[in-house]
């Protein structure tokens, strides 16, 4: 099998393939250039896109060159894979502003000197604003079959619902489709990546490239990642884990990692680090903390650098020392009430370790409240921002009582 393919399958990417004896070949013989299409619906994109990014990553470590698709045009529709309602419609303003800040996510995890290699960015809204509606129709849509369409998951769990679903979103597996023709002309494109809800769109956009062309182009897919715990990956009880670090810190996104159910934390070293599988394989019997601080120490490094992940790594051993980590609680508490100081007493009562101010008083006097733990001395001490590392701080009432406070907005 092409190497490619190989370690494709051995981190774990692999669903489907839509003639893979031919594409091993192919890639055995050719360097390719291949394609990933994301929306632009946020201002980021969350962990939940990471698979995706690291398909990229891959194909460039064997020769290949990725083409990202930002979806300028596809956005102002919607896709209505695995959606059970129509997306809201996003301003034109709003996308193109969206595009922008998503493209510097890339420009980090991928090689951008390499002019072989370099990912080639294009906006589908170039192409797809310029479309003839009834020439479209006459030359693209008589490709395409209602009956075929409707038996797509993407339609029919809607319909099946009795979800409505619009003739815009309905359209939009033929424009993924033609985006695929597109980049087969222009950009010499022979294969698309995407995760196994997109099969019937790259099925439709493999065929369509056939029949109009009567050219051989190649549909991969990646499964859907669930965690063990049956949660949706990306996404944790305190919202999206987005990869803009100025919408999430360093510190949590490492912490998010760190945080990895036991049962996961083998297969995303393979799936989102840059380790060696056959590595991965020989020290998956290891302490399961050394395993999840390795993790997390692999994973923020390639999305904030070495020293970021470093200085993540020591904060969280400076944190958690005396406490169980993945168990803390965690208190928010506004920058505002803390940029003019606040007293200990004050900043003890809100964590729910304690009853009243007096038994906080109490507590001091015994040395048994400690601030990232230090001892407080002083009832009469004053909590500052420059007392909270990466805007964490955890405060201690005994050996086994401890709560994280944290900084917002």
């Amino acid at each position: 099998m092409n190497k490619f393919l190989n370690e494709f399958k051995d981190r774990g990417y692999f669903y489907q393939c839509t003639n893979e004896i031919e594409l091993s070949r192919l890639l055995d013989h050719k360097k390719i250039n291949a394609y990933i299409g994301f929306d632009s619906t946020a201002s980021s994109l969350h962990v939940g896109s990471l698979m995706q990014i690291m398909c990229l990553r891959l194909l460039q470590k064997h020769g290949h060159r990725p083409i990202v698709l930002l979806g300028g045009g596809t956005t102002r529709i919607g896709d209505p894979s695995g959606k059970e309602e129509t997306r809201k419609i996003l301003s034109e303003k709003k996308i193109e502003s969206n595009i922008k800040n998503i493209e510097k996510v890339f420009k980090i995890f991928l090689q951008t000197k390499n002019p072989k290699l370099k990912p080639i960015f294009v906006n589908n809204y170039k192409w797809l604003r310029k479309l003839n509606y009834i020439n479209f129709l006459r030359e693209i849509g008589k490709h395409f079959t209602i009956n075929k369409m409707l038996s797509f998951d993407s339609v029919k769990l809607r319909l099946e619902r009795e979800q409505s679903l619009s003739y815009m979103e309905f359209n939009y597996m033929i424009l993924q489709a033609y985006d695929f023709l597109e980049l087969n002309k222009t950009k010499n494109c022979l294969m698309q990546i995407g995760g196994s809800d997109q099969w019937g769109n790259i099925v439709n956009g493999v065929e369509l490239v056939k029949r109009y062309s009567s050219k051989q182009v190649y549909g991969l897919t990646t499964p859907l990642i669930t965690l063990a715990s049956g949660a949706k990956m990306g996404k944790t009880e305190k919202g999206a884990v987005w990869l803009d670090k100025k919408l999430l810190s360093s510190y949590d996104y490492w912490q998010f990692w760190r945080n990895t159910d036991d049962r996961d934390v083998v297969k995303f070293l393979k799936m989102f680090t840059d380790k060696d599988v056959s590595e991965i394989e020989s020290i998956k019997d290891k302490n399961i903390n050394d395993l999840k601080t390795l993790l997390a120490n692999e994973a923020t490094t390639l999305l904030h650098g070495k020293a970021a992940a470093v200085k993540a790594s020591e904060t969280a051993k400076k944190t958690f020392a005396g406490g169980s980590g993945d168990e803390l609680p965690v208190i928010k508490i506004k920058k505002d009430q803390i940029n003019n100081g606040l007293n200990i007493i004050d900043l003890s009562i809100k964590t729910n370790l304690f009853s009243s101010k007096s038994e906080i008083r109490r507590t001091i006097k015994n040395s048994g409240l400690k601030i990232n733990n230090s001892t407080v001395t002083d009832e009469n001490l004053v909590i500052n921002v420059s007392d909270f590392e990466d805007d964490v701080l955890k405060l201690s009432h005994g050996k086994k009582n401890h709560v994280l406070i944290k900084i917002i907005g």
